[in-house]
């Protein structure tokens, strides 16, 4: 099973953007990987921007993806619910499981309707940038824990 993760932004801050290598490159060692940015709709209604990243997103999902959504209103998941999660879906031979996270102003109505899940990875609010960094880390972790590897304890 490959992981995608798709967002909406560049990542601006070098020690993020050095903490997603790092992780990118521990998952990798337990499944293909890969990561897509969308534009971001800079000064634009709130609706219209909304629209036009989740067009941008949905661009980025392969056919057949098991799309989850990282949204603050989502189901909360401590580690090993979520590398339940990860391994049901390797486990039902989905050909790609996509994590995707939104813009400022979340996801289209639309764009939500094609997911299979919706998660949140805190109650606490978290810049976009961070989220990338933590929910890396949260897969790998998963994968760890998954493994029965000493990094989850």
């Amino acid at each position: 099973m490959k992981i995608r993760v798709v967002w909406v932004g560049k990542t601006q801050e070098a020690w993020i953007k050095t903490g997603i290598e790092e992780y990118a490159g521990r998952i990798r060692r337990y499944a293909p990987l890969e990561i897509s940015e969308a534009k971001e709709e800079k000064g634009a209604m709130r609706e219209a921007g909304r629209a036009a990243e989740c067009a941008r997103l949905a661009k980025l999902l392969p056919k057949n993806a098991c799309l989850v959504l990282l949204d603050e209103g989502g189901d909360e998941l401590d580690s090993r619910q979520l590398a339940t999660f990860i391994e049901k879906q390797r486990d039902s031979a989905v050909p790609e499981l996509v994590f995707a996270i939104g813009g400022a102003y979340g996801f289209s109505d639309e764009f939500r309707r094609q997911a299979q899940r919706t998660i949140a990875l805190s109650r606490l609010t978290f810049t976009h940038q961070m989220v990338r960094l933590f929910l890396l880390e949260q897969i790998y972790r998963g994968f760890t824990i998954l493994n029965n590897e000493p990094y989850h304890h």
